[in-house]
């Protein structure tokens, strides 16, 4: 009965199978929003589903000498984002279930997506490719130590504890990290960090249609290019919901949890459509300058508890 259970966590509520949809939906509200900006009608509710639906209808072609990892690699960005997905939903659900060190077992999961888009890009032998491999690299060196610092001061914050079901817990009985200085500080490097994981506009550079066709997307086609759409889909929603367990878990009201959510996909659509495209030097000095600057002074506030 209790593997059932799990596999019903993983498979379904609140793993792949509801991450996909909440993360396909809402998309859509990001290129509606987007389409109102440009002032165009945008695409209906159910536009996002019909094309992944169509990409696995499609033929899959690989590019001459690719190896075996280039229709490896969407799948291991796909399972990583569903297994995040699934253990922060759980950590909500069940707080008192959270084992020891799944912390750092998030931050790991939540870098796989960017693993499996360099190994990917750098499998097809195609040249665009391999420099929107090369950018994605360059970007994961820029925001990943910003985000380590930020988790670093939530784990102060929380006592020291690196389980998330403790980071919940502590919130609840002291309120949300995010109405405390060190709290607003890593949200607003969270927000930023979490713009790139997903590949939004200003830091788009490792796709960059205009620039390099697609980039590391180039070579793909039918199925595996649908597992790479869902994986963002999925990511979509998973980095939201990971940042308000670090910053805003002080309920665990659904209707809350749902607004705040909401309340993140919004900023995080209107950095995307009043910003232009950084080029790869400027995304990361920004991310090693006013970002890592932003996160350190979350840490030492949070080590004078504030």
């Amino acid at each position: 009965m209790q593997i059932l259970v799990h596999i019903i966590y993983y498979l379904i509520f609140p793993g792949f199978l509801f991450a996909a949809l909440v993360g396909l939906f809402s998309g859509w509200i990001d290129r509606k929003v987007t389409a109102r900006i440009h002032w165009r009608k945008g695409p209906p509710w159910y536009q996002n589903f019909a094309d992944i639906l169509k990409l696995f209808g499609k033929e899959v072609i690989v590019p001459d000498g690719a190896s075996s990892a280039f229709l490896l690699a969407p799948m291991l960005g796909l399972l990583a984002a569903a297994l995040a997905a699934a253990t922060a939903g759980v950590a909500f659900l069940e707080t008192d279930t959270s084992y020891v060190g799944d912390l750092i077992v998030m931050l790991y999961l939540l870098l796989m997506p960017a693993i499996a888009i360099i190994i990917g890009a750098s499998s097809s032998r195609n040249p665009l490719a391999s420099i929107g491999a090369s950018r994605e690299m360059k970007l994961v060196m820029g925001y990943e130590i910003p985000f380590i610092l930020v988790i670093v001061s939530v784990i102060i914050r929380s006592g020291g504890s690196i389980r998330l079901g403790e980071i919940i817990q502590h919130q609840l009985e002291a309120g949300s990290n995010i109405f405390s200085l060190t709290g607003v500080l890593g949200f607003v490097a969270g927000i930023l960090v979490t713009q790139a994981k997903l590949g939004f506009i200003p830091f788009d550079v490792a796709e960059a249609e205009q620039e390099i066709m697609g980039g590391s997307h180039i070579e793909y086609s039918g199925a595996p290019l649908a597992l790479f759409k869902l994986t963002e889909a999925v990511m979509l929603y998973t980095m939201p919901v990971f940042l308000i367990l670090l910053f805003w878990a002080g309920s665990l009201n659904p209707f809350a949890l749902a607004g705040k959510y909401v309340l993140i996909l919004v900023i995080l659509v209107l950095i995307k459509n009043t910003n232009p495209r950084l080029r790869v030097g400027q995304a990361l000095r920004f991310f090693w300058g006013p970002v890592t600057v932003l996160a350190l002074a979350a840490m030492v506030f949070s080590l004078l508890g504030y």
